[in-house]
């Protein structure tokens, strides 16, 4: 079993950043891919990114590429998502999750365990 929850959500002006971390538990998390989404209001959930359970490979939606950057230390359990020039779409709960794929995965079903979220607001 492995529990996550995320920390680190607030409200932030636009062109700000915000650091999310995922404190997780279990001893075979860093054998885990660990995913991020969010959800805004009346919205589905939407894949962020992903890191592979090594960290050696990530993958971002086209939406936060090149703004957000996916971490992870297996020392600590935890991984982080660094958000850079936040926008006000990206104003959602964002969650961390953790899957036993072997493979990066981006749908929401794919993954096993899942956070609580924290709620991002980014707003002038």
């Amino acid at each position: 079993q492995v529990q996550a929850v995320e920390s680190g959500g607030g409200l932030v002006q636009p062109g700000g950043s915000l650091r999310l971390s995922c404190a997780a538990s279990g001893r075979t998390f860093y054998r885990y891919n660990m995913g991020w989404f969010r959800q805004a209001p009346g919205k589905e959930r939407e894949f962020v990114g992903a890191i592979s359970w090594s960290g050696g490979n990530t993958y971002y939606a086209d939406s936060v590429k090149g703004r957000f950057i996916i971490s992870r230390d297996n020392a600590k359990n935890t991984g982080y998502l660094q958000m850079n020039s936040l926008k006000p779409e990206d104003t959602a709960i964002y969650y961390c999750a953790a899957g036993a794929s072997v493979l990066i995965r981006v749908r929401p079903d794919e993954y096993d365990y899942w956070g609580q979220g924290t709620r991002v607001t980014v707003s002038s």
